[in-house]
């Protein structure tokens, strides 16, 4: 890997797993808030309704759904830009590169969907959910690898973050497609008309970053009447920005370096308090075994476990890619269990699948548990694996050797 590009995944990683720490304070944070007097203030709070006008434009909605509308956008714009920029110069560059995160990500977003569904099947209002375990939330995985040290090579980290990044490209494939409300055909043609100007702007030479959050503030408000998912307007905004200006500067990468730090340190800790607070009042054993908690738990913990790491084991044995030089076979089993930490992206996807209280409260108690239980097992694996060792010589392919 190239001095630069291991500065850069190595700088994008000691923000991640910061933000872990943060994201975690965050979902506990909420868990005692709910479970404590504050009970009442902290559901009053994330139902206060705030009203935004322009003449005959109206956006209104209670002051939780602001934020998994309106701050979520920004997040997936910034999975915009990341993507973006991996496919044009990253980890996903070239074949080379993107097979095995590539076939790892397909496995642990079938499989656990697979799992989820195997549960629920006699349990039809719940079949909404299916992709609720198929997410991977890269802020806490890495976080786990943090506390590990220098135990975990870096190529094993870079692995983990690519294969996140494609799970990413998949989630929002999957809201676009199967989590959209009645679509409004006049707010979607200005939305097109918006998506159209983007790229108009970006064949023209445009570099002000300004413009282009002016006119993706237009597209993320078109598409939200549309009853399109109004996050994927950040998807779509954050394609058009140049990655590179004739002056040598990247206008991609300022934004992307931008808000990362907002994004990991503000935009999910606020998602996570507002979403992760489950009630314990009254829980027993029957509510984790029931279809919807143990499917969703069971996705995450058993099929991301079979899916990722299956999926790279047969892609290594038929040549289609290698393994990654000094990782073994226990630290990908032990990263194929960390993907299985969905939470963010999980609880995201949970609130578009269901709008009964009963059944999101479900769905926080069966990802918290799921996204725990993968933790904790990747943790223990990857901590009783072997340490990296700098000399030691490239690990062939299976199948070449």
């Amino acid at each position: 890997m190239p001095e630069r590009m291991r500065s850069a995944v190595q700088e994008f990683i000691a923000k991640e797993t910061s933000a872990g720490i943060v994201l975690f304070a965050a979902a506990i944070l909420a868990m005692i808030a709910v479970n404590s007097p504050l009970a009442s203030a902290y559901s009053a709070l994330f139902a206060l309704p705030v009203e935004v006008q322009f003449g005959a434009l109206e956006i209104a909605k209670p002051f939780g759904l602001w934020i998994n509308d309106g701050l979520m956008a920004i997040f997936f714009f910034l999975i915009g830009l990341e993507v973006k920029r991996e496919i044009l110069e990253g980890q996903l560059s070239s074949f080379d590169r993107a097979a095995l995160p590539a076939v790892a990500a397909v496995g642990g977003m079938a499989i656990p969907a697979m799992v989820f569904v195997y549960f629920n099947w006699g349990s039809p209002e719940n079949l909404n959910g299916w992709a609720i375990p198929a997410a991977t939330d890269i802020a806490f995985a890495l976080g786990v690898l943090a506390l590990l040290g220098k135990r975990v090579p870096l190529a094993l980290k870079t692995l983990l973050l690519a294969i996140a990044i494609i799970d990413d490209i998949g989630a929002v494939i999957i809201i676009a497609i199967f989590y959209t409300a009645n679509v409004s055909t006049l707010s979607l043609g200005l939305a097109a008309i918006g998506t159209a100007l983007l790229f108009i702007m970006n064949r023209m030479g445009e570099m002000r970053t300004s413009a282009y959050v002016l006119v993706g503030v237009f597209l993320w408000v078109c598409v939200l009447k549309s009853g399109v998912h109004a996050t994927l307007a950040g998807v779509v905004a954050a394609l058009a920005i140049p990655l590179n200006a004739k002056d040598g500067s990247s206008p991609l990468k300022a934004m992307e370096h931008g808000l990362h730090y907002w994004v990991a340190f503000a935009i999910l800790p606020i998602f996570a308090f507002a979403n992760a607070g489950v009630s314990l009042a009254g829980i027993q054993l029957a509510d984790l075994l029931a279809p919807l908690a143990l499917g969703i738990a069971a996705g995450l913990v058993i099929g991301k476990q079979i899916g990722v790491f299956g999926f790279l084991w047969l892609a290594i044995r038929l040549g289609i890619a290698k393994r990654p030089e000094g990782v073994g076979w226990m630290q990908l089993y032990g990263l194929a269990c960390l993907t299985g930490i969905g939470f963010t992206m999980s609880l995201f996807i949970g609130n578009l699948a269901f709008v009964g209280l009963a059944q999101i409260e479900t769905v926080k108690l069966g990802v918290l548990s799921g996204s725990l239980i993968s933790g904790i097992i990747g943790y223990l694996l990857l901590r009783m694996g072997p340490a990296p060792n700098p000399a030691q010589p490239p690990i062939a392919s299976p199948a070449a050797g």
